[in-house]
């Protein structure tokens, strides 16, 4: 915030919330955030049930946990945030001078516009900056115990994956297995306990698998299918995201074809993931590979992951893909997931993994080929 001049910072994406305070809740549906002032300690500012949520999550003292009030929720002639902004304005977190510099996450999911312009209105001699997911970027770097997360992360995931595998069968209806996969994302196992995903268990299907993020539905698998599976694990809010592919019945020569290449492609990104390469770097290494096999790929091939809430488990800074010129270091983390998308199938396998000094260390042991059930 020095290097840029700013004089307060508005953070409103839960992660970063969660990140900078220790607040935890599904509260963020309703306005929320913290103010980060160049000078002083942040503030957090809550509706008024959920602060007493904060008094039991956050590691603010509780002078510097304020509340608006219920009245405010849902009125279409004042918001939330200009109780919010007046507030900041008398607690000196906002100062309203030419010299100010406000910067607001203007991206995040959960800061309404309703909002920005509430905090325009309180500050009419301010400047309004985007914050550029400053805080997102400083979180890209875990310390030694966000790492000890991801890998218990990487447990519930690998569970997770387990119960998806074996679900997937002929005749069985594409809900009762999300049934079973909630379920190992959530049971306590060797004292590791799971939290509840930024996003639910992906399983497109058939002709529909073509496409991602479709959810589920209570329709059954039939032979002849394959399933896409994507999902993760979470420990304390950190992600450790997962996909794999079943095949209901002998696969088709082109499924097989494509996976063998995206597994070759995956060991090739991965022997790239080393200190000092790009992004770039990384997704070059993948596209040589499936481009010698005939195949090709649009999108990226992976972003950085850690903490998430709904609706994304993405940090949303980092993403491997051409001309990403973001060095690696040890202690990103990153998704490596390599779909496939064709006309009418897919295939996908990905990987979370840890960047260390060396090779990157992938939070699960599950097996990358192709899963053929019956």
């Amino acid at each position: 915030m020095a290097e840029r001049g700013w004089s307060a910072l508005v953070v409103a994406d839960p992660a970063n919330l969660y990140y900078l305070t220790g607040y935890n809740a599904w509260s963020f549906y309703v306005p929320q955030c913290a103010v980060v002032p160049a000078s002083g300690e942040p503030h957090l500012f809550l509706r008024a049930m959920d602060a007493h949520g904060a008094r039991h999550t956050a590691v603010l003292p509780e002078e510097r946990i304020h509340a608006y009030p219920e009245e405010l929720v849902h009125r279409p002639d004042v918001h939330p945030y200009d109780h919010i902004a007046a507030l900041a304005r008398e607690l000196n977190v906002f100062v309203d001078n030419p010299d100010a510099v406000v910067a607001m996450e203007l991206d995040a999911h959960y800061l309404p516009v309703r909002g920005y312009l509430a905090v325009q209105r309180a500050l009419r001699h301010a400047r309004i900056v985007d914050s550029e997911e400053l805080v997102n970027w400083v979180r890209l770097v875990k310390s030694p115990a966000e790492q000890d997360e991801m890998r218990a992360a990487g447990t519930v995931a690998e569970r997770a994956m387990t119960a998806a595998l074996a679900g997937v069968r002929s005749g069985r209806r594409e809900c009762d297995v999300v049934a079973e996969i909630q379920a190992a994302q959530t049971v306590s196992v060797g004292g590791v306990g799971g939290d509840y995903p930024a996003l639910v268990p992906l399983l497109p299907t058939g002709v529909s698998a073509d496409t991602p993020h479709l959810t589920w539905t209570d329709r059954v698998l039939r032979r002849g299918e394959a399933t896409t599976v994507e999902l993760a694990g979470v420990r304390n809010r950190y992600h450790a995201p997962l996909a794999r592919t079943v095949c209901l019945g002998p696969p088709s020569a082109k499924l097989l074809d494509c996976a063998t290449a995206t597994a070759e492609g995956m060991e090739a990104a991965l022997g790239s993931m080393k200190p000092g390469a790009a992004g770039a770097d990384v997704h070059a290494a993948f596209t040589r590979v499936i481009n010698a096999h005939g195949l090709s790929k649009d999108s990226r091939i992976g972003y950085s992951i850690g903490i998430g809430f709904p609706p994304d488990w993405g940090e949303r800074t980092v993403s491997l893909r051409a001309g990403e010129e973001t060095v690696l270091e040890p202690g990103m983390a990153f998704h490596v997931i390599l779909g496939m998308w064709m006309d009418g199938w897919a295939y996908e396998l990905s990987e979370s993994v840890l960047v260390t000094e060396h090779l990157p260390e992938p939070l699960t042991s599950m097996p990358r080929q192709l899963i053929v059930n019956e």
